[in-house]
């Protein structure tokens, strides 16, 4: 018998219970066949020795911005990491300026007041970007600030002329003065007038995404929102041109797609006497193939911890008198979710506040009461506060919190300024869904923070601020939990743990190389993959392979 692949002399770690460790694993049509003595005189088109080298399964991010991600890496990356002041985001606005046509918009994100000492202000943005439009999102991508140039781009003479806009916020100094910053839903006034973007711009994005998510070990990632120009998304095409990515070849790495709740619409009857809501014939989660398909639909709740407009039962304490915001009419996102379950969707709210991780729950209780389901495996996206007994709740309904460690090593400081102390040892639980028997798979919002998930998996094991404080030591996860999340946990979440999430017979043979033992070394976020195989195909390779 003659196989695809066979990689031998290697410290295989499989995350299959049945059979843990190996040295050596078969690959035939994309899938794995065997392992150490099961390959007894088989033959193998490619046989790598990989001289005591480590292997896991490919990694997975359970949420996670791919395209952003890309695009970002086309655009003006204001991250922390590399620009650190107001001043320094200025002179990179002139600099990424000069790269671009007179017309041009100057598009980019990442930037965090708290980094830079203040929200950048529309005066300066017009200095630096001269008479070119501007629009850079915030790291947490629910605000954005515009200049006066992309005002006038979009319609608006000043400022003065932007309206108010219900679960959204127009930010204007004491004499009522626009200061260039739109939250939440007002920052639609803008956005919808850089999207879509160009279909081979975008494809770039993808590609360059998925390069990136290579390079990290990353073989599948979990798109958060596809299809609107309003909210998530970069346009209503969006599946085609995902498509268009896969057939060229560009998209490398595995993607499940979730259609935002704006794609959706009321389909009828799909029996009698039962109406839902849906996408036209009655597609929903799990339509597509192991390389693309679509996942959870996509459902905003309320806003962001880092920007104070996150629904909590309680002001934040650095904030007086704000509990956060819902985005969405309550009553409206209640009979969408319902109806959505009734066509078999699989539902992903995003909820970050206290109070709106209780309307989640709530309104998947009545949802599954009104149709019940098996596995439904509805998800909240984030579940940043949660108290005891919303914990016991999710393990009841078989809900699926997806959590990001790196939230912490990156925004703890903000995190313990608005939550204080004591509310910040339940922010971004771990150790509690686990010990409650939920399943939890790992991620990092990238764009949101850097999505590097040895540094993900580092943070779910140490949970530390940047000033080195550590965040809820109680929800610190053992490094097999968290590696077991980021593999099983997230294809779980996915609804696709029956092919991938371990190293196992008959199962997609995704796997990563790394530089070190990971339940060894000293630091995991030190670790730096080697190499990425998907589907037994070298996708990525560092030098691990070689010739």
């Amino acid at each position: 018998m003659k196989i695809d692949l066979i990689l031998k002399n290697a410290r295989i770690w499989t995350g299959d219970h049945s059979r843990p460790t190996a040295s050596a694993i078969g690959v035939f049509a994309g899938r794995i066949v065997g392992f150490d003595d099961e390959l007894h005189g088989v033959r193998a088109d490619r046989e790598i020795d990989l001289g005591g080298q480590h292997v896991i399964p490919g990694l997975h991010d359970a949420h996670q911005h791919l395209s952003y991600c890309g695009l970002r890496r086309l655009q003006l990356d204001a991250h922390y990491s590399k620009i650190g002041s107001l001043a320094e985001l200025y002179a990179a606005i002139e600099r990424h300026a000069e790269t671009l046509g007179p017309d041009e918009w100057i598009l980019g994100g990442g930037f965090d007041q708290t980094r830079l000492g203040g929200f950048p202000h529309i005066d300066a943005l017009d200095r630096a970007a001269g008479r070119r439009p501007l629009w850079l999102t915030h790291t947490s991508e629910h605000m954005g600030v515009v200049n006066t140039a992309g005002l006038r781009r979009c319609g608006f003479a000043s400022g003065a002329e932007l309206p108010e806009v219900p679960g959204g916020v127009v930010d204007r100094d004491a004499e009522g003065r626009f200061t260039g910053l739109l939250q939440e839903q007002a920052k639609d006034l803008i956005s919808v007038h850089v999207r879509p973007p160009a279909s081979e711009y975008l494809i770039r994005g993808l590609a360059a995404g998925s390069e990136l998510a290579l390079s990290q070990g990353l073989t599948s990632v979990t798109e958060p929102g596809i299809g609107s120009t309003i909210g998530l998304g970069n346009g209503p095409a969006d599946l085609h041109w995902y498509l268009t990515a896969v057939e060229r070849g560009v998209l490398r790495t595995r993607v499940s797609v979730m259609p935002y709740i704006s794609q959706v619409h009321e389909l009828g009857l799909i029996e009698p006497g039962l109406s839902a809501q849906g996408l036209d014939l009655g597609l929903r989660s799990g339509f597509g193939d192991e390389r693309l398909h679509i996942g959870a639909v996509k459902v905003l709740s309320d806003g962001a911890l880092f920007g104070r407009s996150a629904a909590m039962s309680c002001e934040y304490e650095d904030a007086p008198g704000n509990t956060g915001l819902f985005q969405f009419d309550v009553d409206e996102l209640r009979h969408q979710v319902i109806m959505l379950n009734r066509a078999g969707w699989q539902v992903a709210m995003h909820a970050v506040g206290d109070q709106a991780v209780t309307e989640a729950i709530t309104t998947y209780r009545l949802a599954l009461e009104d149709h019940p389901r098996v596995e439904a495996r509805h998800r909240i996206e984030h579940c940043t506060i949660t108290s005891d007994a919303q914990v016991g709740e999710l393990a009841e309904l078989g809900i699926i919190p997806v959590s990001q460690g790196t939230h912490l090593s990156e925004g703890g400081e903000s995190l313990l300024a608005g939550l204080g102390r004591e509310r910040a040892q339940t922010a971004y639980r771990m150790k509690s869904y686990l010990r409650a028997g939920i399943v939890i798979p790992g991620s990092t919002d990238a764009p949101v923070v850097d999505g590097d998930p040895m540094q993900s998996l580092h943070d779910m094991v140490n949970r530390t601020a940047p000033s080195g404080e550590v965040i809820g030591a109680a929800e610190r996860l053992t490094r097999e939990e968290a590696l077991r999340a980021y593999t099983f946990g997230s294809a779980y979440a996915d609804r696709r743990e029956h092919e991938k999430g371990s190293l196992s017979r008959g199962k997609l043979a995704d796997m990563v190389v790394l530089s070190d033992d990971y339940f060894t070394v000293p630091e995991i976020n030190r670790l730096r993959v080697g190499a990425t195989f998907v589907g037994g195909v070298l996708e990525y390779d560092a030098g691990a392979i070689g010739d």
